[in-house]
């Protein structure tokens, strides 16, 4: 089958699978694995390049590890580093030495020992991740510290993967070997040092640059480059692709162009993570699977119960877990994971292990990431079941991003950034010029780069746990637009809008909108109060008239909304509305005469 035809059939087992299993409440990865089953070289054989394909879509764990970057501030990570680096090396290393420990038991030699415990003691970050995000449980106490030991466990399979050709050599590096692994590590440390300086001092301002063209497909590109780039750096130095755009994503966290970044990458992460995971699928010889099932079965199962029971176990004692969050944390890590892919595959090359092994260790780590979301589902279910209220205190915490969200910071949506900030309330603020932004950010304000007429920039920003939407957008299409996708997708925040003039009010009411405020309106009328008393009339008359017009107008808005697009009727409403408002005045007059 040619390359659009594969494509074809790659989509339309997608489209079915992923839908029926998320119906059947085992969640989308399994419907992803499943489709790979089904097309893959073991399955009806539809794609049979499964490295090729695993290549590509490798890219969508890249994309992924870069967009949690930028949802990690380099203080919030430096913040992170104890659990990082403490629970994260006891994970991995008391991972090992049970697996290892028992290879050893069962007769086989060290050297098989430490190959098998190095790609077995990771787990998947791509498919936790999802997971957690499926859940939306990423900002849950089990959540941060699954992530943090993710974290770690990419950083830790990069030294296993250069210790497996010592091993290769049975231990002996020779002074060639040594020179090598110098020159290895100055280019590591030449390349992360390029990226750290370009992102930190150059990248920002190429991105004001990209982005003051206002050319979205640019500024896709642009984002896809980013990423790409410095991927693509890491790889030529000998590391993990996934961690070079975490690397790049925690460098840009702090800019102005953040939330605009995630929502570029969004639509192609999602699609290239569905191509991975069934990819995943594809890699999964289903002739091994039938020919030692109980043996596979009993080794994925063995394993998860292993890694489940650790983790647990850490997360308890050393991330202060409740039982409950703790044990989902351990299931939740207790699979093989994509690095085990790698390293299994390395070993095979250097003829540390032999190719049915190979096989057999790829087909424990995918039976193992299949089962990982059923055994979840099962243990939400008793969860539920038996410990119903079961939350702890730690999941619960406000991480300070709700708040209100302001739409558009310029003269207008200024003034209430200006309040809030100095009552210190929390609130994310977005602007789609460049120029402006950059200008704000100099006077010490937060303000980021995106436009708030798109779901992607809305989702980023967090719409969803504000309690407040100010939208003072200066583009009244643009205003239009995010006013009925913030009313559409997140109905429980209040919107508070600016309109710049009477037919913009009329459109932010048909999209929903309840409270707004005309943009120079109160001033005007302040000013025509001056203006009244300037020609002779007392404060408090000219005040009261003031009023009068104010509550005719209001009125007249509201009975004038659902006409601005027949002329001739708002001109009848109009000259009504201009004879009610004179009459009021007169009658007005009149009880002044009396009194």
């Amino acid at each position: 089958m040619n390359p659009l035809g594969q494509l074809v059939v790659l989509f339309l087992v997608a489209v079915i699978a992923v839908p029926l299993f998320k119906r059947l409440g085992l969640g989308a990865l399994l419907g992803y694995i499943a489709a790979g089953m089904l097309i893959g070289p073991y399955g009806l054989g539809v794609v049979g390049d499964v490295d090729n394909m695993m290549h590509i879509s490798e890219f969508g764990v890249v994309l992924l590890m870069f967009v949690i970057g930028l949802e990690l501030q380099f203080s919030r990570l430096r913040a992170l580093r104890k659990p990082i680096f403490g629970l994260g090396t006891l994970q991995v290393l008391s991972a090992m030495a049970v697996i290892g420990g028992l290879i050893l038991i069962a007769g086989n030699d060290v050297t098989l020992a430490i190959v098998l415990s190095c790609g077995l003691a990771l787990s998947s970050t791509a498919f936790v991740l999802q997971l957690l995000a499926e859940k939306r449980q990423l900002a849950t106490g089990h959540g941060r510290l699954a992530f943090t030991i993710l974290l770690f466990q990419d950083m830790a399979a990069v030294p296993m993967l250069a210790f497996l050709p010592f091993l290769a050599t049975g231990g002996d590096a020779g002074d060639t070997s040594w020179q090598e692994f110098l020159l290895d590590a100055g280019r590591i440390l030449l390349v992360f040092g390029g990226i750290v300086i370009a992102g930190r001092y150059l990248l920002r301002h190429c991105l004001r640059f990209i982005h003051a063209a206002r050319v979205r497909e640019v500024s896709i590109a642009a984002a896809l480059l980013v990423v790409s780039g410095t991927a693509y750096l890491m790889d030529l130095a000998g590391l993990s692709m996934a961690l070079g755009a975490f690397v790049a994503g925690v460098l840009l966290a702090d800019s102005e162009f953040r939330h605009q970044l995630e929502a570029d990458i969004e639509p192609f992460k999602g699609l290239l993570l569905g191509l991975f995971f069934i990819s995943v699928g594809m890699t999964l010889n289903l002739n091994r699977v039938l020919t030692d099932p109980f043996i596979l079965f009993a080794c994925a199962a063995g394993l998860m119960l292993i890694k489940a029971l650790l983790i647990a176990a850490i997360g308890h004692w050393g991330g202060k877990l409740s039982g409950v969050s703790a044990f989902r944390l351990g299931l939740l890590l207790s699979q093989g994971g994509e690095f085990g892919f790698v390293i299994f595959s390395l070993a095979g090359q250097l003829d540390l292990i032999d190719r049915n092994l190979r096989e057999q260790l790829v087909a424990v780590v995918t039976i193992s990431m299949m089962l990982t979301p059923l055994v979840l589902f099962l243990f939400e279910r008793l969860v539920a079941r038996f410990a119903p209220d079961d939350r702890p205190p730690f999941d619960d915490i406000n991480d300070g991003r709700t708040g209100a969200v302001i739409a558009g910071f310029g003269r207008f949506g200024q003034i209430s950034g200006r309040v809030l900030g100095s009552l210190k309330i929390p609130f994310t603020a977005l602007d789609v010029n460049p120029e402006q932004v950059d200008v704000v950010r100099r006077f010490g304000n937060e303000v980021h780069y995106g436009d708030a007429s798109q779901i992607d920039v809305l989702n980023a920003a967090r719409v969803g746990e504000a309690k407040v939407f100010i939208l003072a957008i200066d583009d009244i299409d643009a205003s239009i637009r995010a006013a009925h996708l913030v009313r559409q997708n997140f109905p429980d925040v209040r919107i508070l809008a600016r309109a710049r003039n009477r037919r913009h009010a009329h459109l932010l009411m048909d999209a929903g909108v309840r409270w707004l405020v005309r943009e120079t309106y109160h001033s005007a009328l302040f000013m025509a109060e001056e203006m009244l008393v300037g020609l002779g009339k007392e404060r408090k008359e000219a005040r009261e008239l003031i009023g009068l017009f104010r509550d005719a107008d209001e009125r007249n808005l509201v009975r004038q909304h659902g006409l601005h697009d027949d002329p001739a009727k708002i001109l009848q409403s109009a000259k009504e509305a201009a004879e009610e408002l004179r009459q009021l005045f007169e009658q007005d007059q009149e009880e002044r005469g009396r009194d």
